[in-house]
């Protein structure tokens, strides 16, 4: 894959696929954790001389203009971080995207509206695919591939353009996949993984490659309870996937066959109900009262989950272990964060929400080996699969 120094880009226009998914509420950006990690490579273009088009997406808005996800405040906070005007095109293979790139100059900067306001970035039809991103590709005369977090989408500016513009991989991207190389090829031991979120479905894949790698796999947030149903306990009100039990009972009887520790929580938060002022008390994992549902993992948990991770060499973090976003609930996720600090492992967290509670409870980012800016590209990659926007950046 090549990097940066392969290209000569002095002069040149160059079209920057990054990834600036970040969220807003009323116009307001609330954790501009992805825009700051696209900054170094978008520095290093317009350092060197180059016309650099940023383009991104921002949202789901279903392949039509939409307002709610417009990119102009990302423009905004951009130019900031950069110290110099970022001008902004109010479409993306429009009148005003071509007027705003032949308008630049060596060194400056143009952020296109977000791409998936065009059908052509998301669609399944490889032709209709491929006709925007040659529009896409008009605007520039070589792309670079710095959107990490979009690298697992078979998406027009992810994979098509790169197959028709010489490309490079941007050193977000580069950085990545060095790093979770570190995860697959070269990993030291013990290797513990802690997973959280919401639903075991959302990482079946991933379970299955790690029972094959880890040492230790410790569960927690909502997902646990489906683990905790599979062993036969009754788990109250919460978060449950009844269709996933078969395949859980699977994951335990081969961690079990494979002498990986797969570690359930022992003790949770049992709310009365999902609010952040919601009445909850401290109760057995295995003994959840039938009108509770389980809103974080408890204090026993939390001391066990740490007295796993302190001999660690290596650990990769993806979910949160509870509701962090409400303060009550944010307890677990904090603890498994600070044993991850405390830890003298190569620490990895896995981008989406984990990354997102570093930053809302103000933990130290550089107290970590490494903050991904993309959930969903980490996990698949650790499953094994071959992501499409990487593949089109090899030669």
């Amino acid at each position: 894959m090549r990097g940066l120094d392969d290209l000569e880009v002095t002069g040149r226009r160059v079209l920057v696929r990054a990834d600036l998914n970040v969220p807003i509420e009323d116009g307001v950006i609330t954790d501009d954790g992805r825009i700051r990690a696209s900054v170094p490579t978008i520095q290093t273009l317009v350092a060197r001389g180059a016309k650099v088009i940023v383009c991104a997406h921002l949202g789901r808005p279903k392949g039509e203009p939409n307002p709610k996800y417009t990119l102009r405040p990302v423009a905004e906070r951009l130019g900031e971080l950069l110290g110099q005007g970022v001008a902004f095109a109010a479409d993306v293979v429009g009148e005003s995207a071509l007027s705003e790139t032949n308008a630049l100059h060596d060194g400056q900067v143009v952020l296109l509206e977000n791409l998936r306001y065009e059908p052509g970035e998301e669609s399944k039809d490889d032709a209709t695919r491929r006709a925007f991103a040659e529009k896409l590709a008009g605007l520039a005369d070589l792309y670079v591939g710095d959107g990490f977090g979009a690298v697992h989408r078979k998406h027009a500016s992810v994979y098509d353009v790169p197959q028709i513009l010489p490309h490079a991989a941007g050193g977000l991207v580069v950085a990545e996949v060095g790093v979770l190389k570190k995860l697959t090829d070269e990993l030291e031991r013990p290797y513990v993984v802690v997973l959280g979120g919401a639903k075991v479905s959302d990482k079946l894949g991933v379970i299955a490659n790690l029972l094959s790698r880890v040492d230790r796999l410790l569960i927690g947030g909502g997902m646990a309870y489906t683990f905790l149903k599979a062993q036969g306990h009754e788990v109250g009100q919460s978060l449950l996937q009844e269709d996933q039990l078969d395949q859980v009972r699977g994951f335990l009887d081969e961690a079990a066959k494979r002498g990986v520790d797969l570690v359930l929580p022992v003790d949770v938060l049992a709310a009365t109900h999902f609010a952040e002022d919601a009445g909850h008390e401290v109760v057995e994992a295995t003994a959840i009262p039938a009108d509770r549902q389980g809103l974080d993992i408890g204090p026993k948990t939390r001391e066990l989950f740490a007295s796993k991770l302190a001999d660690a060499r290596t650990i990769f973090w993806n979910g949160p272990m509870g509701v962090f976003e409400f303060d009550a609930f944010a307890g677990g996720t904090r603890a498994v964060a600070e044993a991850l600090i405390a830890s003298e492992a190569f620490t990895v967290v896995g981008g989406g929400d984990s990354a997102a509670a570093v930053r809302k409870l103000g933990l130290p980012e550089d107290g970590f080996s490494h903050i991904s800016t993309g959930g969903g590209a980490s996990l698949e990659y650790l499953e094994g699969k071959t992501l499409p926007g990487l593949a089109a950046l090899e030669d």
